[in-house]
């Protein structure tokens, strides 16, 4: 039976040298010439010449040596063809060939880049660019990396004393006095004239096909990792206030360090090859954060989720957001993720992973017409037919009530008390006022949770 290293063949063809190529391109293989894809034999003719003629044929084309070997199968002959993997690329009059499956594939474009830079060991971001030079690179980018390397603690401030030149060595990002993608990435003004797509695009949805305003934010990834979470928190999200005495407390539907940290996963692993940039969609009561990327080889959803090396796809650009304290290391970026989401009372972030991107997701516990709720309004959007007269009899208290139940449908009467700076019997009050209603229902008897039932209609 055929699989991703076994390949069978009536009869020998020059045009199967392709094949040979694809399983050294891969991880090798065995090709079986005289068997039909059933797995029976049907034998070759010219066995003793076909030994003879295909080594050679494959030593001239590919510059490889195979064994080549005649095996008899029920009576008949085979020829059975061993190609090993091979440690650097092969090509096939100029075209990359790679098994993967039960197919043969031509490398083009963004795959042949990286498969390229795998098999010679080099990574995308570590490769040297031309006419560019230090002096070309921005003040304002090195000025946040200084900052925030002394504040983290990563680097001493004598490092940061050293020559643009010398930091840059520090940080690994000269190769051979010249600078890689990466140091362009990170501290040029404009890495998009060589680099294109280099940027972030945010977007805010009614539905997914409903985009009411969008942003793009260009520069360097030291200016694009700042500017990115000010924006998202500034204007696409909005917070639910209450008070603690005269203190103002703003309470944002997601975590802000739970986002800041995947935002800026996204840039290290970004496949800034693609052309595609890091792209970041928001709702009233979710937010999606897509970014081109290679996944390692055998990774899943899951695995992500479960504890894991550290494999960044821009390892350099990775090592300076680490130095700057912008990301943790060995892995843990999930990890912290998931521990701010949970501790913000909202469910951990899920991924979705497609053949060439992927995309995390955070959700609120919020349904989307318990963030709309506003009271005396007849015009709000939950204030509709749909709901009845009841939504616009709320005081703005009860409003934030319903949305505090929603966030966690087990939140005590004291944190209700303190979060709206209110007295115990009014908080008391507006709950049975809500459930009179309908619109709080307790489920599981009195230690049960809270249920916040809106029409969702």
């Amino acid at each position: 039976m055929e699989s991703q290293i076994i390949e069978y063949k009536e009869s020998w063809r020059e045009e199967y040298v392709k094949w040979i190529c694809g399983f050294a391109n891969a991880q090798g293989g065995i090709i079986y010439i005289g068997i039909r894809d059933d797995g029976t034999a049907c034998g070759v003719e010219n066995a003793k010449k076909l030994l003879e003629d295909i080594p050679n044929k494959v030593r001239d084309m590919l510059g490889l040596i195979v064994d080549v070997d005649l095996i008899k199968k029920d009576g008949k002959d085979v020829i059975k063809i061993t190609v090993p993997e091979n440690p650097y690329p092969v090509n096939y009059k100029g075209e990359y060939h790679y098994r993967t499956g039960s197919t043969k594939q031509l490398l083009q474009g963004t795959a042949l880049t990286n498969f390229l830079l795998k098999k010679t060991g080099i990574k995308w971001d570590a490769v040297p660019l031309e006419r560019v030079s230090i002096d070309d690179l921005d003040k304002e980018s090195f000025d946040i990396f200084y900052r925030e390397a002394v504040r983290s603690g990563r680097m001493s401030e004598d490092d940061l004393k050293l020559s643009r030149h010398d930091l840059l060595e520090k940080l690994n990002l000269l190769e051979n006095n010249y600078l890689k993608r990466a140091a362009v990435l990170l501290f040029h003004r404009n890495p998009e004239k060589w680099i294109t797509g280099s940027f972030v695009k945010i977007g805010f949805f009614i539905t997914d096909d409903d985009l009411r305003y969008q942003d793009e934010i260009h520069g360097s990834l030291m200016i694009q990792a700042e500017r990115v979470i000010d924006l998202l928190y500034t204007k696409y999200l909005t917070a639910d206030i209450s008070y603690d005495n005269i203190t103002r407390i703003e309470r944002y539907p997601f975590p802000k360090d739970a986002v800041r940290e995947a935002v800026f996963n996204a840039l290290i692993h970004q496949d800034f090859s693609a052309g595609i940039p890091v792209q970041i969609s928001v709702y009233k009561d979710r937010l999606y954060i897509s970014n081109d990327c290679v996944f390692p080889e055998k990774w899943t959803a899951e695995t992500l989720m479960q504890k894991h090396r550290s494999m960044p796809h821009n390892p350099d650009i990775a090592n300076t957001f680490y130095r700057a304290g912008f990301i943790e290391s060995w892995g843990r970026g999930i990890e912290k993720i998931c521990n701010l989401c949970r501790n913000h009372n909202i469910p951990v972030p899920t991924y979705t992973v497609h053949d060439a991107d992927i995309m995390m997701i955070f959700k609120t516990n919020v349904p989307n017409n318990v963030l709309n709720v506003q009271g005396n309004d007849p015009n709000g959007p939950n204030n509709g037919p749909n709901n009845g007269p009841n939504l616009r009899k709320l005081t703005d208290r009860q409003c934030a009530l319903l949305r505090l139940f929603a966030q966690n449908e087990k939140v005590t009467l004291d944190t209700l008390t303190k979060e709206l700076n209110a007295g115990r019997t009014t908080i008391k009050r507006d709950i049975a006022q809500l459930k009179e209603m309908g619109l709080l229902v307790r489920e599981n008897g009195t230690r049960g949770f809270w249920i916040v039932k809106l029409n969702e209609k």
